[in-house]
């Protein structure tokens, strides 16, 4: 039974978490030319605001930017040169095929619910997905994790995805969404399709919110696997996440992912040290310590803090799958051994995935990778905000 706390919680649009999000898609491409088909329900087309076509079983329509306008073709047809076009299913049950034809992408995508395009920029059309919180979420925690994991482990996923959906509601406002479908939001790349568990988990934390000490929504941060240990958040982001200390984790360490190595030139390291942070290699004591690094637990810094060198530079100057290593030199190379795949500030995927295999609850799995956080439902907030709410005069 996941923990509930009755208190009084900061604004958070009640709405949202009934009615639809409006996510923007395919923002990884300029769409310019998009084919649309038919997947489950009936749905219709609105020109504006006129009703001009329908898409039912075995049919589909092409959109295409046409100037400053968007062109609707069906059947070879051209049915219309429209400011907006919206696409309503008829009933309960609907979702539709979209693919990208100009420029092409290699594979279509299924989405819940209905569809607005409108005109964006000069040449291209904005493909907005207005959505359930539940078919959303579906599609995030699958697109995100993919399928095979525990139920509690998608429980989780599934109360973090929410709570940051509703903390970043005017992410992309003056674009004329909520949020996108790319991993800087929430990686949205289909409608839930194979995993079914993830509907029982989103269906059993419905409305379930992680709140910070402070009782404001909380920043979920999670990544692959902690190596056996996580970090500080400001090892990583420069400030402190009261919420996410360094924990030790032995969920996950027996993993694929728990730990790896890594070959890099000798001078290629040398001179990244050197001409990047002034690295002091005519120093008769620091200058051979160059290539010898231990770090047998998380650090922030290469060797020592006085050298100003951020692990987390390094990490991404040679792409590493996280700051926490250690390396030597062997003949020209500099080998590093690893642990771990992320940024290592949060939950550990891997490490949640073995707690609830392991029996662990949601809530447990979540006050495991989090200090002082409480579990709320938005019923129970939006109670107590009623009565905190100041009479009307």
């Amino acid at each position: 039974m996941l923990k509930m706390v009755h208190i009084f919680l900061l604004f958070i649009p009640l709405a949202s978490l009934g009615q639809e999000l409006k996510i923007g898609l395919m923002r990884d491409y300029t769409i310019g030319t998009l084919e649309i088909k038919h997947n489950e329900g009936n749905y219709e087309i609105i020109g504006d605001t006129v009703l001009v076509s329908n898409i039912w079983d075995k049919q589909s329509v092409l959109i295409k930017r046409s100037g400053d306008k968007i062109k609707l073709v069906k059947n070879d047809k051209t049915l219309g040169y429209f400011d907006s076009l919206t696409i309503r299913k008829m009933n309960d049950l609907g979702s539709l095929r979209l693919q990208c034809l100009a420029p092409s992408s290699k594979k279509s995508r299924r989405y819940n619910d209905n569809f607005i395009i409108t005109p964006e920029g000069t040449n291209a059309l904005l493909l907005i997905n207005q959505v359930s919180m539940a078919n959303y979420l579906g599609g995030v925690i699958e697109s995100e994790g993919g399928g095979g994991k525990p139920l509690e482990y998608y429980k989780v996923q599934a109360i973090l995805s929410r709570t940051y959906a509703l903390g970043h509601l005017n992410k992309h406002k003056k674009e004329g969404f909520q949020l996108c479908d790319r991993v800087h939001c929430q990686a949205y790349h289909n409608k839930l399709i194979y995993t079914a568990t993830i509907r029982d988990a989103v269906a059993a934390t419905e409305g379930i919110l992680m709140l910070n000490k402070r009782l404001e929504l909380a920043q979920g941060f999670f990544f692959a696997n902690c190596g056996g240990q996580t970090s500080e958040a400001d090892f990583v982001w420069n400030n402190p996440v009261a919420h996410c200390k360094s924990i030790v984790d032995t969920f996950c360490i027996k993993s694929r992912q728990a730990t790896w190595t890594k070959k890099i030139d000798a001078q290629e390291w040398r001179n990244y040290l050197v001409n990047e942070f002034g690295y002091p290699i005519n120093d008769s004591i620091l200058g051979p310590l160059i290539f010898n690094f231990d770090q047998p637990f998380r650090k922030a810094f290469y060797l020592f803090p006085q050298l100003g060198i951020p692990l987390r530079d390094i990490r991404i100057k040679f792409r590493l799958k996280s700051t926490w290593f250690s390396c030597k030199k062997v003949g020209n190379e500099v080998v590093l051994t690893g642990k771990g795949f992320g940024h290592g500030v949060g939950v550990c995927q891997e490490g949640a995935m073995g707690m609830a295999r392991h029996g662990f609850n949601a809530a447990e799995i979540l006050n495991f990778y989090f200090t002082d956080i409480h579990l709320m439902n938005y019923l129970t907030w939006s109670f107590y905000r009623q009565r905190s709410s100041p009479p009307h005069p």
